[in-house]
Parts: structure tokens; sequence; C-alpha cells
């Protein structure tokens, strides 16, 4: 959305507008900017929904799960859950046998790794 789109939408002027989400980035509320695409229209790439339990929760098997997916490139998001699995994975590959790869040398392999569940997304449905 333009700065002058804002502006309008909430009721200021522009360069009041613009004023506000400077101070808004300045002080860490806005984060950063994201462009969200289209992965299959662009590389034909499969979104993978994989949960992951760990062998134990203690702060030393969650550290170093972390740190560890963290380096995998494969990984577009990961969050720490509650409920059954511990950890929520978004991993985007080309088909089942690029998937295959992943999972063999890269998601079994990081460190406490006692389960994994995946399921392939059909079609995105909202994404924003």
């Amino acid at each position: 959305m333009s700065n002058a789109d804002l502006a309008q939408k909430v009721g200021l002027s522009p360069s009041a507008c613009l004023r506000r989400v400077r101070m808004l980035e300045k002080d860490g509320v806005i984060r950063g900017y994201r462009a969200l695409v289209d992965e299959r229209s662009v590389h034909g790439m499969t979104t993978v929904i994989v949960q992951i339990t760990l062998e134990r929760q203690t702060e030393e098997c969650l550290r170093r799960f972390e740190a560890r997916v963290r380096e995998c490139a494969d990984v577009r998001e990961c969050y720490l859950m509650t409920g059954d699995a511990d950890y929520l994975v978004r991993v985007e590959a080309r088909d089942a046998a690029d998937y295959e790869r992943i999972h063999k040398e890269e998601l079994s392999r990081m460190p406490g790794v006692a389960r994994i569940q995946s399921n392939f997304a059909i079609r995105t449905v909202v994404q924003r």
C-alpha cells in the first residue's frame, strides 16, 4: 500500500502518516517488509507442513534443535508450539522426491528429533 493510500485510510496527511511509519520502524514495531510469492507459479514448489517432536524438551535440546533448523535452507518457517508436536515447520520442496531428500538428509538428522509427521498442502486458501 502506498503512503498516500495509507494516509487516506487512517485519516492523516501523507507527511504525518510517513512520520508515524518511520517512527514505528525506528522503534522496532515495524520490523520489516516482505513480498508474498506464489512459490508454485514461480518455481513449481510444494508446501509441506511438518510437525516435529523432540525426544526431550529441555532448554538445551530446544536450543540445539533451533540452532540447526535455522541453518536449513529448505525450512521457510519454524514455530515452537504447544500441543502434541514441539515444532511446526514449513518446508518448500520441488516434489515428493525432493521432500524425501529433505526428510532423510535434513530433518531426521536434526538434534533430538524423535518423530516427524509431514502433510503436503493441496493449495493455499489464505496467505497474508
